[in-house]
């Protein structure tokens, strides 16, 4: 199990079944009933995802807000447990990525972890990694100490080389300096990967708070200097949750619709997260009940593009029908641009979120990639 999730949830049939589903998915789950003790894992510990039984008070707001000031976590999955009347829209203000409605159903939670874990796959390599050379000591159960080179630093791990190979199967405990730094790092580790020439990597387990907070301070520090690019936010993805709203100005324009001058200007608009995908559709004007058979490609959250030779004209308002091998979906949209010959770009209108969800869902597949087949059965 290379994903770890922390439930902190009171009820015990909900963490139950949250735990028991998190591990059919091959995820390493933690369960504690406590808030309190949930702060102490998370400070001293390292986790992929965070399922809160929310509770709208003052130590749920606590959980989370400490959550979203650590470096650690900002990559991390946050999903929020609600009443089933909850407006969970304060939820998202205070850094949830979706949440999942009390009473939990066996079979969409199921579906909605499933979702959950293709991200948390694609965010896991998302934790900023900082370039270094550091000599550590490596401690190991019942062995003299070896010396090894740290060559890159996250929140979450390490890579180090090492004169001879590490045991996979055992704790590995480090010690070393960072510059600039008195106090020395403590902390634990386990083997995630090693190569023929001595290379490790490490993720690690046991991080003493103190530890934790020196190594923060020096990679937020750092990684100012040395990061690339910024990575995209986590997708809001569950089939019975609430994702956080779609902006509604970006726009969807086409994937390669044909010439350049005609998507020119899409990539200032772009602010959300675009996968290519063929999605074969049904789409007509809202205006008469005509179909047309088109296929969807470069999609996110907010909009799509829509590829057929004769689009629909003007700002047309239009409905999407999406069926997979055993269920269908409509979604709402307005045509942004045309292109005739490629396309139309479609902004999508939902009319509520449950309609947001099935948009949410085949991105999260997209993502990951299975097939929208395997992900709605």
């Amino acid at each position: 199990m290379d994903l770890r999730a922390l439930v902190v949830c009171p009820e015990k049939d909900s963490a139950s079944l949250l735990t028991h589903i998190l591990s059919e998915l091959g995820m390493e789950a933690e369960h504690t009933p406590s808030i309190t003790r949930g702060l102490e894992l998370l400070d001293s510990q390292r986790y992929d995802a965070v399922i809160l039984d929310y509770r709208a008070d003052p130590s749920s707001e606590e959980f989370l807000a400490h959550l979203r000031r650590s470096a650690q976590y900002r990559a991390c999955l946050l999903i929020a447990v609600v009443d089933g009347e909850f407006n969970a829209r304060p939820v998202f203000g205070l850094g949830a990525n979706f949440v999942l409605y009390r009473p939990l159903s066996s079979e969409r939670t199921r579906i909605s972890l499933r979702a959950a874990r293709g991200l948390m796959r694609r965010e896991r390599r998302r934790t900023p990694r900082t370039s270094v050379s550091l000599t550590a000591n490596v401690g190991l159960p019942g062995a003299p100490e070896l010396g090894a080179v740290l060559t890159s630093l996250s929140a979450g791990g390490t890579a180090l080389q090492t004169a001879k190979f590490l045991p996979s199967s055992c704790k590995v405990y480090f010690e070393f300096a960072l510059p600039g730094e008195r106090n020395l790092v403590r902390l634990s580790g386990e083997v995630a990967w090693q190569d023929s020439s001595g290379r490790t990597g490490i993720r690690f387990l046991n991080v003493p708070q103190a530890s934790r907070r020196v190594m923060d301070t020096w990679l937020q520090r750092n990684s100012r200097r040395t990061s690339a690019a910024p990575s995209a936010p986590l997708l809001a993805s569950n089939s019975c949750a609430e994702p956080a709203p779609p902006r509604a100005t970006h726009s969807a324009t086409g994937a390669d619709p044909g010439p350049a001058s005609l998507v020119s200007n899409a990539g200032n608009r772009r602010k959300q997260p675009r996968y290519a995908c063929k999605v074969g559709a049904e789409v007509h004007d809202v205006s008469n009940n005509v179909p047309n058979h088109c296929q969807l490609s470069d999609i996110s959250e907010g909009g799509c593009y829509v590829e057929m030779p004769s689009p629909i004209s003007g700002k047309s308002g239009v409905e999407i029908l999406i069926r997979t091998a055993d269920t269908k979906f409509r979604i709402m949209g307005q045509v942004l641009a045309t292109h005739p010959g490629f396309g139309m770009g479609v902004r999508f209108t939902f009319r509520d979120f449950q309609e947001r969800e099935e948009i949410l869902r085949l991105i999260a597949v997209l993502s990951g990639g299975a097939s929208l087949d395997q992900q709605l059965q």
